[in-house]
């Protein structure tokens, strides 16, 4: 009886540190999105207006990406986080993030984006491949993000050199 409650304990600790590890990686997920958006130019035409950060699903990304947006701006912009349900709700959005449990529907994204400016962001191995226009990888056991060119030109997004050099461009 008493294996299994150390058992039971240890899995418990286990658990939360992993939960830890990924809010960890969900802040530098948020601080990378917003680094993103000062060295990514969209057309001219998304300037004005808010900057809306799409999230497909649920994440633990929204946190963070709602405390990055009550102090920072996109230049003049204010960011707003809108949670999506479903692929259908896709539309007018700068930068859309597909979770790990949401990434089956990336190819139904690419579909529904289009050629229209939206940076589709993913955090699953072989996405960046698939078409988004950022993947973060874990490489050595650190963050590291894919940067597909022809998905950003698709849309009309300028990469910045200095992002491009960060980058593990595919």
């Amino acid at each position: 009886m008493k294996k299994c409650s150390v058992l039971f304990l240890l899995i418990v600790l286990i658990g939360s540190s992993q939960q830890k590890l990924f809010a960890q990686d969900y802040r530098f997920h948020s601080v990378f999105i917003y680094n993103f958006t000062k060295y990514i130019q969209w057309p001219e035409a998304n300037n004005s207006g808010d900057f809306v950060i799409g999230v497909l699903g649920e994440s633990p990304i929204i946190a963070e990406l709602e405390k990055m947006a009550s102090t920072k701006t996109a230049g003049s912009q204010k960011f707003i986080i809108k949670k999506i349900e479903s692929v259908a709700e896709v539309n007018k959005m700068q930068i859309l993030f597909i979770p790990n449990a949401r990434s089956k529907f990336l190819e139904e994204v690419i579909g529904k984006v289009g050629t229209q400016p939206t940076l589709v962001i993913t955090e699953k191995p072989g996405l960046g491949q698939k078409g988004s226009g950022i993947n973060f990888i874990l490489v050595d056991g650190k963050w590291k993000f894919e940067l597909n060119r022809a998905a950003t030109d698709k849309g009309g997004l300028k990469i910045s050199g200095e992002l491009a050099r960060l980058a593990i461009e595919i």
